[in-house]
């Protein structure tokens, strides 16, 4: 209720203007069209222009004075260090988690769960950098407490960001750790759940928080506003859980 309360009072107060800029981790990609729909429901007016990258390099982007209105960031500490040092002006908040899956693109003895990474056969695991992606600690944490890492780590095959994770899993190494997210794209639905991935066992590691800011950018504009609510919502948070993703308490 407090989030559609704010709304009003933003709507009523902030300039308006027809278009806001998004900017948008990689791994978000996924549930982008369904948000900018359901958004759109609501607010048929508002353009949503989206750019996409790795949460440091938009951040980056945003220190050099690039005019996005959002960050939707694939973890919390690039959004807690725009707001320290002044170019966000909402403190940020987790509008979902992040989770892990296992994947290969051909059929694989999945019932063995992360053993089946030991396999002879297995000579190639793609994982996103822990030097640059959340999703890369994440999987570094999993491995090392199921007390895997030490031996796997000769078979890995570091990726950027975990979009460019999902390439090598599919085109170039036998098996890879993803977003789940992305497992529920099109391109992807062909992947069965047993067959071709396994959600990884979130008592392994601890779940990405995702966090949101307003940009000085976009500070005082209604749309903004707008859609900054609208990512709390009931709706949102759905669509968020439709694409992998963990969620708390929705707000209403």
């Amino acid at each position: 209720m407090r989030f559609k309360i704010l709304l009003l009072v933003l709507l009523s107060t902030f300039a308006m203007a027809d278009k806001i800029t998004l900017a948008l981790a990689g791994n978000v990609a996924y549930a982008i069209d369904d948000l900018k729909k359901e958004f759109h429901k609501l607010y048929p007016n508002i353009k949503v222009q989206i750019i996409l990258g790795g949460t440091g390099k938009l951040t980056a982007q945003i220190m050099h004075k690039a005019p996005y209105d959002i960050l939707m960031g694939a973890n919390m500490m690039y959004p807690e260090t725009l707001y320290q040092k002044g170019f966000a002006v909402t403190r940020p908040l987790v509008y979902a988690k992040g989770s892990l899956a296992l994947v290969s693109r051909t059929k694989r003895d999945f019932s063995k769960g992360l053993a089946l990474i030991k396999e002879a056969n297995i000579k190639k695991i793609a994982i996103a950098n822990p030097k640059t992606a959340p999703y890369g600690v994440a999987t570094f944490e999993a491995l090392k407490n199921a007390k895997l890492l030490d031996e796997l780590k000769p078979k890995f095959v570091y990726a950027e960001s975990i979009s460019q994770t999902v390439i090598y899993t599919t085109k170039v190494t036998d098996i890879g750790f993803i977003a789940k997210s992305a497992l529920f794209s099109s391109k992807m639905a062909h992947l069965k759940e047993g067959r071709n991935w396994i959600a990884i066992d979130t008592k392994l590691y601890a779940p990405i928080e995702q966090g949101i800011v307003i940009l000085k950018h976009g500070a005082k504009n209604a749309e903004v506003s707008a859609f900054y609510a609208f990512i709390f919502s009931r709706e949102a948070q759905n669509i968020f859980e439709k694409f992998g993703y963990l969620v708390g308490h929705k707000r209403d």
